[in-house]
């Protein structure tokens, strides 16, 4: 492993020797010390580990998971990414969830140096000029606000790769991440899944409209439509989401939306999600900033409707025109 940084935390550097000793002097923050103990565990053989799961596949409730299974996660994102030892990755995100955990394993696992941040909007408001950064992980709205500024989005575009995670990606996101020079993924996982268990290019010539499954990873469908996966390193039974998904090919899918907010209307099952993208991208054409969601209401005759909540003033006549004009040329009847 190289020594170059080790695990930065601001102005505080551990080597790896000090994370093996557990030579930690005060004082430290609560999230350097979460951090600062969990490497400690893991470079002295500590297993199992125990996470809570965010209830993606069912009810929160804490799982246990061993060593060799995050190893063997970790593993995948390094061939699939390109990570290398002495690479520098940037830890931005809540270390009790997965991912937090999951940057740490693979800052272990492939040698790479840690620098580590209390997660916050714009990362880079809290990180020294002259830091080299290879790797990062975010959340959308993280990516967004670095983003919506242009001294932060020039560090970004020095990076190597980025993955986003953690909640859908917007259209206005998107389109924004097309022209960044560093290369961008969404990423598709959960905790039981030990992190991302797929990828999307999001930018340049290879840029991709779907999720390309990492190697050995199983996916299928359910009888609802829903996704279910399979690998060795995750245990003998199958995960199974409550993600309806499109799949393309045995290692390729399109995520369509959760089935928890499919609105039944008329008989047709309807999803919000698919929806909501078709009103962002005519919202954006009208210039339209409203805050908005698609949601059921009770009818008489389908059961359910579909209807779409504007938040703000009420619109003019010709702008709600426009907007049922574009909406109806772009979705079906029953979306409508």
């Amino acid at each position: 492993m190289t020594t170059k940084i080790g695990w930065q935390f601001s102005d505080r550097r551990f080597s790896f020797g000090q994370l093996q000793s557990g030579d930690f002097p005060d004082p430290i923050t609560p999230f350097e010390r979460t951090c600062l103990e969990f490497g400690h565990a893991w470079l002295n053989g500590i297993d199992p580990f125990f996470i809570e799961t965010s209830g993606s596949t069912g009810t929160p409730k804490q799982i246990t998971i061993h060593h060799a299974q995050m190893e063997a996660s970790a593993r995948l994102t390094e061939k699939a990414l390109g990570l290398q030892s002495g690479d520098t990755a940037l830890l931005c995100l809540n270390i009790h969830s997965i991912a937090g955990q999951m940057m740490l394993v693979r800052s272990l696992v492939t040698g790479m140096n840690i620098i580590a941040i209390d997660p916050t909007a714009n990362p880079w408001d809290h990180l020294k000029a002259d830091l080299s950064i290879d790797f990062a992980a975010l959340v959308p709205y993280q990516l967004l606000t670095i983003l919506n500024s242009a001294s932060a989005t020039k560090k970004l575009n020095a990076l190597k790769t980025v993955i986003v995670g953690g909640a859908p990606i917007s259209e206005k996101l998107k389109a924004l991440i097309v022209p960044l020079n560093c290369q961008v993924y969404a990423t598709y996982g959960m905790t039981e899944t030990l992190s991302h268990i797929a990828l999307q290019k999001l930018n340049g010539k290879d840029k991709k409209d779907y999720f390309q499954v990492l190697p050995g990873i199983t996916i299928q469908t359910d009888l609802r439509g829903c996704l279910t996966i399979a690998a060795n390193y995750l245990g003998s039974e199958k995960i199974v989401t409550n993600d309806l998904v499109e799949i393309l090919s045995p290692q390729q899918f399109r995520w369509l939306g959760r089935i928890d907010n499919v609105i039944n209307t008329g008989g047709i099952k309807v999803i919000p999600e698919k929806i909501e993208s078709v009103v962002e991208s005519t919202f954006d054409e009208l210039g339209l900033q409203n805050r908005f969601f698609i949601s059921g209401m009770d009818d008489p005759s389908l059961g359910s409707k579909v209807v779409l909540i504007i938040e703000g003033l009420a619109l003019d006549i010709d702008l709600t025109r426009g907007i049922n004009e574009r909406l109806s040329d772009r979705l079906t009847r029953y979306e409508t």
